[in-house]
């Protein structure tokens, strides 16, 4: 199958473009490389640099690369950005993801893998997260992603032969098994790599955000999926996709790592005494947050391989020990 994967020079989205490869697809990547990289895309493999929001450009491309399915990246992730520029972001995650869709129903394309985000739940009543539970987000972050859902839904129902899925996840950590590619994020927010950065002499410390929280140790507990588990669920529930279909699912490990298990999983792994701080409380941090990935498991047999925090911390520090400037281009 033709593919065309959108964000594919991100962190999440080139190790997408790996999995499609290796399954044996053919493979264009589309990015505006406004956060991407363009080393992280494979030798051989088209970069269409566009703005989704660039309708027509979209539609060349998917008629230049025969594209069959898109499998959908492309999106501004962080959460305090988006309560700072929250049109910055319903214009790039919504209209850029309404632009896309312009597109590929122009030119008959109706296979799409969407990447949600379990932030569409907000701050859940229990623990695990579970489909069926209410979508109230608390940022205009989850906000734009969940339009997009709205918006799938209400174009599913206008065209028969469109088949999507929204995939929803929290945590994705970890590097390429190989340590070909990595994370590489400017600035840098998520804890794991912000642990490695203070392991590796860039940054001088780690801040914990409360120690105070009713989990087992005090400290948020969050669901950390490796990118790799990640990806190739992507891939599974596109090879499901059949005309129609609308198809919702968590991805995660079914259970949460605290703060200070990751702090201790990183001081083992890389053998250095990573020095963190107590800070206060974030406003709107939830205690525990992870998903319940069932549904995947017991309709498409998917479920995480890599569930120790430690192998999924190792693969992450064989990437940032060889580069500690990511990919140089920032």
């Amino acid at each position: 199958m033709n593919v065309l994967v959108t964000g594919g020079a991100g962190y999440i989205g080139s190790h997408a473009v790996r999995r499609l490869l290796a399954g044996g697809h053919g493979v264009a990547v589309l990015d505006n490389l406004c956060r991407g990289h363009r080393a992280a895309v494979p030798e051989g493999v088209p970069l269409i640099e566009v703005d989704l929001r660039q309708t027509d450009l979209v539609r060349a491309a998917l008629v230049e690369h025969k594209i069959e399915c898109v499998m959908h990246f492309a999106a501004l992730a962080y959460v305090g950005e988006s309560v700072n520029e929250p049109l910055t972001y319903y214009d790039n995650n919504t209209g850029g993801t309404v632009s896309l869709l312009r597109a590929m129903d122009a030119e008959g394309v109706n296979r799409l893998v969407f990447s949600s985000t379990c932030a569409t739940y907000g701050e859940p009543e229990s623990m695990p997260i579970v489909e069926t539970m209410p979508q109230k987000p608390i940022n205009p972050y989850g906000w734009s992603k969940l339009f997009v859902e709205r918006v799938l839904i209400d174009y599913a129902a206008a065209n028969k032969d469109f088949a999507y899925a929204a995939l929803r996840y929290f945590n994705v950590a970890g590097s390429a098994s190989d340590g070909s590619i990595g994370e590489d994020h400017e600035p840098e927010t998520h804890i794991i790599p912000v642990l490695l950065n203070v392991a590796l002499g860039k940054v001088p410390k780690v801040t914990v955000f409360g120690d105070n929280y009713d989990t087992p140790d005090g400290t948020c507990v969050r669901d950390y999926i490796h990118v790799e588990d990640l990806v190739d669920a992507h891939v599974v529930v596109m090879d499901a996709l059949k005309p129609g279909d609308q198809r919702h699912y968590n991805l995660g490990i079914g259970q949460g790592r605290s703060v200070k298990e990751l702090i201790d999983a990183a001081r083992e792994v890389t053998g250095h005494a990573i020095t963190a701080d107590q800070g206060p409380r974030r406003a709107g941090d939830p205690p525990m947050l992870y998903a319940n990935a069932d549904k995947i498991k017991n309709e498409l047999g998917w479920s995480a391989k890599i569930t120790d925090i430690k192998q999924t911390i190792e693969t992450a520090w064989g990437w940032f020990k060889a580069n500690p400037d990511g990919y140089g281009d920032g």
